[in-house]
């Protein structure tokens, strides 16, 4: 995706309404209105920044109905950023309206990793985010009546102990190189066995780990949410800390495709007014990598595998992360180390999009996620596979509670967590 420095009104004025865009659209493809399309997303915004469409409740929620999946941008013509523009309306909602309580207290944790560690130790971090909450809202009700709060979501607690809060800051393992680490909040805090993986195969490596101790969140969810305070903060402290260490590491690798695609990819989007720290942005740029690329690209892992791995009984079907093809071209790569132990069998479409779609979806449009769920559990059910694999968490969550609403046996596994499990 091109990058673009274009104001809204010029954005919207470059769609050639072709409609492309509309059949790969997740929000279109769960509710088929013209509005709820990118084509409709960009006439709104147009009129929003013309003066001709106050920016009112109906068009706030029309606004943050869209998933930020990019598979428009991946087949617009024009390569027109719908999603950029999108985020962007979204943080005058949030000047507008505010945000609420629980996404207020979420970003907070965000900037404060002491006290969500703290919260960690007693399981309390998704309760207090409002994400144990279902809001279901029934088709008859009016668009903005109290939903109904369902708790039958399948959804992970935080471990007692974090990823970072297990191990050294630096791990040897033998010195050839060294890499830095950053982990992510969900599989530091959740999914600690994806961090415990990536430390087996650096080791098998022989390379050197540096766990970036004082990281703080990417920024992905409150970026996605119009909260650019908080982007602002988390960003310039992510960038700030790597420079202190980064001429002494090969590369900061990323088991995580959005916080990868945040890193890499929105942090050039969200510095493009302030040049110094765009230009800061850049420079970090060429050694930040999601793991598998890295694994695959950078070292001989996948010789390794191939001569000394197990061979493994599981069938394994690999979902494409919206933000790890679409945003990074990333798919080869994991399925290339996957297959040299497992085989793998492709669902009918695997890039179509989960439908995870950040905070607000999860919380007050849950609807509209588990309309976008239900699909993808059903084609990874019919792939005959054990094992689905994607190397992103938020993917996890949604995934996991897609194939427990479909009664499904497949389980979900990262894919360095497989990598490890065939070392």
């Amino acid at each position: 995706m091109k990058i673009d420095n274009s104001p809204i009104a010029s954005v919207s004025e470059q769609c050639i309404k072709c409609g492309k865009c509309i059949p790969t659209c997740t929000i279109h493809n769960v509710n088929a209105d013209e509005v709820t399309s990118p084509r409709g997303f960009l006439d709104l915004l147009g009129a929003y920044k013309r003066g001709d469409l106050e920016l009112d409740k109906n068009a706030k929620d029309i606004f943050e109905s869209c998933f930020l999946c990019t598979a428009c941008t991946e087949i617009c013509p024009n390569d027109l950023p719908v999603d950029m523009v999108i985020e962007q309306v979204r943080n005058d909602i949030r000047k507008k309206y505010g945000l609420a309580w629980y996404k207020k207290l979420f970003f907070f944790l965000l900037r404060h990793r002491k006290v969500m560690d703290i919260l960690a130790k007693f399981g309390y971090i998704f309760q207090t985010c409002g994400f144990k909450i279902h809001h279901e809202q029934n088709a008859m009700e009016p668009r903005f009546s109290m939903p109904i709060i369902k708790k039958d979501r399948f959804l992970p607690s935080a471990k007692t102990k974090t990823f970072l809060n297990s191990y050294p800051e630096v791990i040897k393992n033998g010195g050839k190189r060294k890499v830095a680490i950053f982990i992510g909040c969900l599989a530091n805090y959740t999914y600690t066995d994806i961090g415990k993986a990536l430390l087996k195969i650096l080791k098998t490596l022989e390379t050197d780990a540096y766990l970036i101790k004082n990281q703080l969140c990417c920024g992905a969810p409150a970026y996605f949410t119009g909260d650019f305070d908080t982007v602002n903060y988390l960003a310039k402290h992510n960038i700030e800390y790597f420079e202190s260490f980064i001429d002494d590491v090969d590369a900061i690798i990323v088991p995580e495709a959005t916080c990868s695609a945040m890193l890499k990819n929105d942090y050039l989007h969200f510095f493009q007014d302030q040049p110094l720290w765009l230009e800061r942005a850049k420079k970090l740029n060429g050694k930040i990598y999601m793991a598998t690329k890295w694994l695959e690209n950078e070292t001989n892992l996948g010789e390794i595998l191939e001569k000394n791995g197990k061979k493994m009984s599981e069938i394994i079907t690999y979902h494409d992360p919206c933000h790890a093809k679409k945003m990074q071209n990333i798919y080869k790569e994991p399925r290339n180390l996957i297959s040299k132990n497992y085989a793998v069998k492709e669902m009918s479409d695997p890039d179509r999009c989960c439908g995870f779609g950040g905070v607000t979806m999860q919380t007050e449009k849950f609807h509209l996620a588990k309309a976008a769920g239900l699909p993808k559990a059903a084609m990874i059910e019919e792939s005959g596979a054990d094992i689905v694999s994607a190397e992103c968490s938020a993917c996890r969550m949604q995934i996991t509670n897609s194939l427990h609403y479909n009664n499904s046996k497949v389980i979900f596994k990262n894919p360095i967590e497989l990598i490890a499990e065939a070392l």
